[in-house]
């Protein structure tokens, strides 16, 4: 058998994790090698592994959160008002199946941005595809989308995320345009895919904030009908730090 050869077999037909295992295994004293059976039962699951590990780092890559965190950095206090057993089920990822919404309030600095960009490392290691966006960004996005054409384009990729973070929300007002594209959004994702939401401000002040009674009522409705709500407590983490 041309051991050489299917090497070379397996890399042409991009099983890279067979590839990567099968040469260790060659590496291997004849004595230590794994029966043939064995070996192809090895094979494949190093193959499933190393894909499931791909599709990870480029749901990571395209989600492009802004702080590399993970859960197991978090801080869970009765200070805080986040408890172990909150962090734990929606890091199991339900929320996401039932296309729940989540929406995380608090001061400046005390870690808003720091669980979402966590949750949504967690979606991605998950297989569910993510995208962040400060409010920002989304105003960005939406506003050029508009002008150069590519506005339904947008609105039919963030409908294929099934995560979106919106971090920063109500720290700058909204126009007309922009408010009618996260209704649009929300709209389209309502039940069947979430948000999670970050903002200084209460949810109770997000009405006003939005400062438009019908379309207010519209956002406020699809955003928080089936939402956790986290409100986060304490001093800075920054000013700590």
């Amino acid at each position: 058998m041309n051991t050489t050869s299917t090497l070379e077999q397996m890399k042409e037909l991009r099983l890279m994790g067979m590839a990567q295992t099968y040469q260790q295994q060659l590496e291997l004293p004849l004595h230590q090698q794994l029966e043939s059976h064995e070996l192809v039962a090895h094979l494949l699951q190093h193959e499933q592994l190393y894909r499931r590990q791909e599709k990870t780092a480029y749901y990571l890559k395209l989600a492009k959160l802004r702080l590399q965190a993970i859960p197991e950095q978090i801080n869970c206090s009765a200070a805080r008002n986040l408890t172990k057993q909150q962090l734990t089920t929606l890091l199991e990822g339900q929320y996401l199946k039932n296309g729940d919404n989540i929406l995380v309030t608090g001061a400046t600095g005390c870690g808003k941005s720091y669980l979402a960009c966590a949750l949504g490392h967690q979606a991605c290691l998950q297989g569910h595809k993510t995208i962040y966006l400060s409010m920002n960004r989304f105003i960005e996005k939406i506003t050029l989308s508009k002008l150069d054409g590519t506005y339904l384009k947008l609105l039919n990729h963030l409908e294929r995320q099934s995560l979106i973070i919106l971090d920063d929300f109500g720290l700058q007002p909204m126009q007309q345009d922009i408010k009618l594209a996260l209704l649009q959004i929300l709209e389209e994702r309502h039940g069947r895919r979430s948000t999670i939401v970050t903002s200084q401000l209460p949810v109770s002040a997000w009405y006003e904030y939005i400062n438009e009674p019908t379309v207010a009522d519209a956002i406020m409705d699809r955003l928080t009908a089936s939402a956790h709500r986290i409100d986060l407590k304490g001093e800075s983490l920054r000013r700590k730090k």
